[in-house]
């Protein structure tokens, strides 16, 4: 019986959405087998933790939960459904930034 390699590499994606430590955790992991789908997830969770990162420090500077509240309801979103996709053993990227994580996080393999 084979196994597929989303099933094989499901334990780094999972560890990969959990803070920045856990994805710099999951790319060490992965970098002996280089499995392709935990690969696909930790670029999308990199991208994720970095835009978290670089828009929260934009939306320190507003004192109003009218600006704040959106970005973290945003990135929420963003997180759960790239986290149920990789439940789900599928190869989605998240909606809107998806596509950019692909292609600077190229250098995860």
């Amino acid at each position: 019986m084979e196994i597929k390699p989303e099933r094989e590499g499901k334990t780094n994606a999972i560890i990969a959405y959990f803070t920045f430590f856990g994805t710099l955790i999951a790319y060490i992991l992965n970098m002996d087998k280089q499995n392709p789908f935990a690969s696909f997830h930790i670029r999308q969770a990199l991208g994720l933790n970095l835009l978290f990162v670089v828009l929260g420090y934009v939306m320190g500077y507003f004192d109003t939960w009218f600006i704040t509240l959106p970005f973290y309801i945003f990135i929420s979103i963003l997180w759960i459904y790239g986290f149920i996709t990789m439940l789900q053993e599928k190869y989605t990227e998240v909606p809107l930034v998806g596509k950019f994580f692909q292609r600077w996080f190229t250098f995860i393999k």
